[in-house]
């Protein structure tokens, strides 16, 4: 349970009416599931407590989400390992889901937290995630090495779009502040667990 009660609708003024109408079938969009525990809207009610941060926040995130320089496949790992990265149980809930609905396996979402021992991603792959790593620590760590070997798989444009989305994703830290659990979108399937989980749960698991 979240740390404090997000907006209810019959509280809610019309644009974020507007948000919770259309926000279940975006999500049922992008995971292929509904959720199995709350609307699956929850960082979004609680966010309805500032609306105009809300709407600044969804403008963000749809800017960010058109761009079309590098592959889904690619975006969905970087943001997962982000929200691992970050402890967010409601990102990596969602995020496995995402990914799973993208084509990602079992196998792959299983070996994220390990990446560097798989050889279920490209080397290519690998060196994004440890961009995202770099980037997702505090204070922030990448190395001219490591910018430079970006540099040699990446474009500007794609290496703006990647980090681009890991800016985003640093916005999971909102969730895991007010300790937003799981909506269940992974429920019955594997989920990539969690760094470190709110709720000390494990959300790996196999149905």
């Amino acid at each position: 349970m979240a740390r404090i009660q997000g907006v209810s609708k019959s509280k809610a003024g019309p644009m974020v009416r507007l948000v919770y109408r259309f926000g279940p079938r975006m999500m049922k969009k992008l995971t292929g599931r509904a959720p199995q525990a709350g609307s699956g809207l929850e960082p979004m009610e609680i966010w309805a407590h500032q609306p105009k941060m809300m709407m600044g926040m969804g403008k963000f995130n749809q800017a960010v989400r058109k761009g079309r320089s590098v592959d889904e496949r690619l975006k969905n790992l970087v943001e997962l390992k982000g929200a691992q990265m970050i402890g967010c149980e409601f990102c990596v809930d969602l995020g496995s889901q995402i990914c799973r609905n993208n084509g990602l396996s079992d196998e792959e979402l299983l070996a994220l937290p390990r990446y560097h021992q798989s050889d279920l991603f490209t080397d290519r792959e690998k060196l994004a995630l440890d961009y995202a790593v770099a980037v997702m620590r505090t204070p922030v760590e990448v190395t001219d090495e490591l910018f430079a070997r970006m540099h040699e798989h990446f474009s500007d444009q794609q290496l703006v779009e990647i980090t681009a989305h890991l800016t985003l994703v640093n916005l999971d830290r909102f969730n895991a502040a007010f300790r937003i659990g799981s909506a269940g979108f992974s429920e019955g399937m594997v989920c990539v667990p969690p760094d470190h989980p709110a709720a000390n749960r494990t959300l790996a698991r196999i149905a």
